[in-house]
């Protein structure tokens, strides 16, 4: 099932674990070095709908100063990043890391959260997606489709990892975000053909955490760089409705738990709500953080002084609340 990585992949999966920088509430019970993550590679060959000549990985630290974090571009084969916890509760939670679909913030929204969620006694899987503007064929499916697979495989390898295959779920932020609730939604849409036996198990996650997350490509986010990088310019109505997943909230849609600021500068907060609404007409349990303040990106790092920096630990709770 799990394969070997490529040389360029192993080592964006060991600086991804060597750049952690610990949120200050967690630094003084997190590892002095803490191991880097086994690298499982989702595919057995090349990824649905390769292009001939394959993206570069690219993993550099960028962003506005003081605000620089660690992005990771030219995913040429998805991979998952295992974070094995010390104490295992029997959970999963595969985490998808936001960056409009133009880059993953690798440290910020992926190897951060790991630490935290790990030290909970959870086994956490970063998900290395596909970016769909680097010139795979379907862009609009590509991401969904690294998705599927990496549950598939997580339930598929739950005694391996030490997990019980009923106890996956997600948890994604801003583009991530809309990937996690896309498949939350969308578990069950054929998009590959089966690689091996994994492909015929269920691909429903058992709860979805959303972190700023586009919940929809249609208006307020039909502006968002997520919708552009996703579906490229001039997307016909059709398209941009089957990847709208609040659309498609249905009474299968497994419990969600949600984190927004209602000064997100990037996805508006109306996201979040019509999110919360969806859910509450299909009768999906749902559990809403919306803080005053805290802008978008901020991972587990807000400041100690924003009430919002409690937000993981809400979300162990209401975990543990839904047996999970």
């Amino acid at each position: 099932m799990p394969h070997s990585p490529d040389r360029r992949q192993l080592l964006a999966a060991t600086l991804a674990g060597a750049t952690l920088a610990a949120p200050p509430r967690a630094a003084a019970a997190a590892p002095a070095a803490a191991a880097a993550p086994e690298t499982i590679r989702l595919w057995p060959g090349a990824a649905p709908g390769a292009p001939p000549a394959l993206p570069a990985p690219a993993l550099r630290k960028e962003g506005a100063p003081g605000r620089k974090e660690v992005r990771l571009r030219g995913i040429a084969a998805p991979v998952l990043f295992f974070y094995r916890p010390a104490r295992p509760n029997g959970a999963a939670i595969i985490v998808m890391p936001g960056g409009g679909y133009a880059y993953l913030s690798i440290e910020n929204e992926g190897s951060a959260v790991a630490r935290v969620l790990s030290e909970a006694g959870y086994a956490v899987f970063v998900l290395s997606y596909r970016l769909p503007r680097e010139g795979w064929t379907n862009r609009a499916d590509a991401p969904l489709q690294d998705a599927q697979r990496a549950l598939r495989l997580v339930r598929a390898g739950a005694k391996r990892f030490g997990i019980a295959p009923d106890r996956v779920g997600v948890l994604g932020f801003s583009a991530g975000g809309h990937l996690a609730a896309s498949l939350a939604t969308a578990y069950d849409e054929p998009l590959y053909p089966a690689q091996d036996a994994a492909d015929h198990g269920s691909a429903r996650p058992a709860f979805c955490g959303l972190g700023y997350a586009v919940t929809t490509l249609e208006p307020p986010c039909a502006t968002t760089a997520s919708r552009r990088n996703l579906l490229g310019p001039d997307a016909p109505p059709a398209l941009v409705a089957k990847r709208s997943p609040v659309r498609h909230v249905g009474k299968a849609t497994p419990p969600c738990f949600l984190v927004h600021a209602f000064d997100d500068p990037i996805v508006d907060p109306a996201c979040a709500l019509a999110w919360i609404a969806a859910c509450r007409a299909a009768s999906v349990p749902i559990e809403a953080h919306l803080l005053e303040r805290g802008g978008h990106g901020f991972g587990v790092n807000l400041v100690e002084t924003n009430p919002g920096v409690l937000w993981p630990r809400q979300f162990l709770l209401w975990l543990a609340r839904h047996g999970a």
